[in-house]
């Protein structure tokens, strides 16, 4: 036992010693919060006697739940470990669901829709409802209803609470796509939270078994939980009140989705009894780059549990402010400086990472990485799992453990072409309709011959030998172990010869790559019994994130969104792109809520850091084929000018405009003394600054120079650029 707790500060060691009761870890960035956690585990195990089988430890991603299982392996042994139950909140749901959504009247075998099934449902909704797509557009109505089952607002309750025509629209597609859901005997990610909780609120004898196995809970990214999510624990530890939640205010940052800081912020008034406990000791980054993440963090707003972090790493290089003269020389340098650090042995490739607000901004680093030679990996492209090839062979896997699933059905009713057209696929939407049963079941209706049917007797036989294919699968799945299930499909498809087929040699080598990578994936649930081995891997393959794509051994830089990167943490790092209208996103700027949260996105991004962080921005961004002067972040403006090394590139262009760059904005420079006589007079206006003039409007600060002590300021306004006397324009500074 003592060796469970060598090591730890006395902050943590308070934290995995405290048994009984609730608790709140405030766990600041890189403070050893998975260290609490797997170390109270195995305190729990080792010290209390605890059975391994009464402990529920819930995270947020797959990459968090691995690491815990792999350290708890270490800690207790694997034989304890595997009888702890350790996931994510939807995988965990979708286990007691497997288990007992027999209580809502559901069946077990229930696929689960990924966001691309959502949306290809939501397409049939309003083709259903007949609504148009393009003033009803499929993903914003899914977002509003993503966002009611967040709440656990149901279609009734959400149309109770209707007040615009907008509103009665999603209403209806709600209710619709709900019935669909259940027609496919399918749930989306939402409702495996609301379904559960649903099923715990309904049928206190299922909730009361799972409290009387789960004595102790322990929740990671407390801070990260949406409503439903928050009712959910609320329900398991109602009995024994033994919850362990871990989490930091200062890194909410999915607010867009659901979650609500005040889940952690009002922890002490649901629990009134519950000690709280801070972790302030940083063991990831240097003291520079925690003093910059601390200046950035201290001037917002709402900070309940306030913590001052500190290490006793040192405090390392100064961080660097660099401004580039547009996005591509903003790439340029990040290429160039990585390039420079690798070919000094500094660091590796896989040590690097390059964050950004917004997906877009990939495409600039990618040619600029690309051109020099620097090896990289993509997060948040296209995923493996939503490939063509590998979604078309998982929807008739998906069709093997639940042919209901219309979205699946209808997604290789023709692949590879078998003859059956638009038309055919209307026409049988239409029979089921009328005949009020899913699809699958009116593909059944054809199997007698002579019995009445819409469809031309060409259609009808191309149907019936896709039923009969789809029937062979579920006899198979029965019998076959997944792997070999997988294998029979292929053949039965002649899936290599669709691919030359469809898209020529070339392509279908790459596309065929695709499908072997996903057998041998497949080939990893061979130690589990047949009738599990399925459903498993689809519940997985569901539930996967584009952060588990990760590969950490590979020698490559990683490009990842802000959002993405929560979690993780690499040697070198560089935030592009810090400018008004990227980060803080311009959606956020009219929302003191939103703008806050865009501050604690920039607070996570900076303490991903280890040794070097780099803050990098433009002068100048392209943008919707318009080049626009850009804006510093307002938060940059937080940070005092002592902790940043700044660095600005000289871009070649003409003498003119490289003479008015010489001059190049800088809202952190020393006070420049003017020549003439009265001393010295203060550059008071800075490139990128917003202003306003009373006869010309508004307008962006292109330069600025001390001359014959006056301030001469060019500003760019709507209809061109002017020059002015800063004492006799009176320009008025905006933000």
């Amino acid at each position: 036992m003592s060796d469970l707790l060598e090591g730890l500060n006395p902050a943590q060691r308070r934290a995995v010693e405290t048994v009984a009761g609730p608790v709140l870890v405030v766990a600041g960035p890189g403070s050893g919060k998975t260290r609490v956690l797997t170390h109270r585990i195995a305190y729990l195990i080792a010290a209390q006697g605890v059975d391994p089988l009464n402990i529920l430890a819930v995270t947020f991603t797959n990459k968090a739940a691995r690491e815990m299982k792999e350290r708890l392996d270490v800690l207790i042994g694997p034989a304890q470990a595997q009888a702890l139950t350790v996931g994510t909140f939807h995988s965990l749901c979708a286990r007691f669901l497997r288990r007992d959504i027999v209580h809502l009247g559901r069946e077990r075998d229930f696929a689960i829709y990924d966001s691309d099934d959502q949306e290809r449902l939501m397409r049939r909704v309003l083709r259903d409802l007949n609504l148009n797509e393009k003033q009803n557009p499929p993903r914003a109505i899914h977002a509003r209803i993503s966002s009611a089952k967040n709440e656990l607002i149901s279609p009734q309750e959400y149309a109770r609470r209707n007040r615009t025509y907008f509103d009665e629209i999603v209403t209806r597609c709600y209710e619709r796509y709900q019935a669909l859901l259940r027609e496919a005997n399918a749930l989306d990610f939402d409702d495996l939270l609301v379904e559960t909780v649903r099923l715990f609120d309904q049928h206190p004898e299922v909730l009361a078994k799972y409290q009387e196995r789960y004595v102790y809970l322990l929740v990671d990214e407390y801070q990260d939980t949406n409503h439903a999510q928050y009712v959910l624990i609320k329900q398991l530890a109602a009995r024994r009140r033994n919850l362990f939640v871990v989490g930091d205010a200062d890194q909410s940052i999915y607010g867009w989705r659901g979650a609500d800081v005040r889940n952690i912020l009002q922890f002490e008034q649901d629990y009134p009894d519950a000690r709280v406990i801070l972790l302030e000791q940083n063991y990831r980054s240097t003291q520079s780059i925690l003093d910059t993440a601390q200046a950035v963090i201290t001037a917002g707003e709402k900070r309940k549990h306030v913590k001052q972090l500190w290490t006793s790493n040192g405090a390392g290089p100064q961080v660097m402010l660099h401004e580039g003269y547009d996005q591509d020389a903003e790439a340029a340098f990040v290429a160039d400086e990585i390039a420079r650090l690798v070919a000094a042995g500094e660091a590796r490739y896989r040590d690097c990472a390059v964050m950004y607000r917004t997906n877009a901004q990939s495409r600039a680093l990618e040619e600029a990485l690309s051109r020099r030679g620097v090896p990289y990996q993509l997060i948040g492209g296209l995923r493996f799992w939503e490939r063509k090839e590998v979604k078309d062979t998982l929807a008739y896997l998906r069709l093997a453990a639940n042919p209901y699933d219309s979205i699946s059905l209808t997604r290789v009713l023709n692949w590879p072409a078998r003859g059956i057209g638009e038309r055919t696929e209307a026409e049988l939407t239409r029979w089921a309709a009328s005949l009020g049963v899913p699809l699958y079941q009116a593909l059944k209706e054809l199997e007698d011959e002579d019995a009445p049917s819409p469809f031309a007797p060409r259609a009808a036989a191309a149907l019936r030998g896709f039923l009969g294919l789809v029937d062979g699968l579920i006899a198979a799945r029965r019998e076959l172990p997944l792997l070999k299930l997988l294998e029979t499909l292929i053949e039965r498809i002649e899936l290599r010869e669709t691919l030359l087929r469809e898209y020529g040699e070339e392509s279908a080598d790459e596309r065929w790559a695709n499908i072997q990578e996903l057998a041998a994936f497949a080939g990893r649930y061979a130690g589990l019994p047949i009738e599990q081995q399925l459903p498993q891997f689809l519940e997985e393959v569901a539930l996967v994130a584009d952060v588990d794509r990760i590969d950490p051994q590979a020698d490559a830089v990683t490009c990842i969104t802000l959002h993405q990167a929560k979690g993780l943490e690499y040697a070198v790092v560089f935030l592009v792109g810090l400018e008004e209208g990227l980060l803080p996103h311009s959606r956020s700027t009219d929302d003191r809520e939103r703008l806050e949260e865009e501050r604690r996105l920039l607070y996570v991004g900076i303490t991903r850091a280890r040794r070097r962080l780099y803050l990098c921005h433009a002068f100048r961004r392209e943008s919707f084929n318009r080049t626009n002067l850009s804006v510093p972040s307002r938060f940059l403006g937080d940070i005092p000018r002592e902790l940043l090394k700044r660095s600005v590139q000289r871009p070649a262009i003409a003498a003119p405009a490289r003479q008015r760059l010489a001059r190049s904005r800088d809202a952190w420079r020393a006070p420049t003394l003017s020549r003439a006589a009265g001393g010295p007079v203060e550059v008071s206006f800075f490139p990128g600054q917003r202003v306003r003039h009373n006869a010309f409007g508004e307008g962006v600060v292109v330069s600025s120079r001390l001359v014959d002590g006056d301030e001469e300021v060019t500003v760019s306004f709507a209809d061109r650029e002017r020059r002015l006397l800063a004492s006799f324009a009176r320009l008025e500074r905006l933000g």
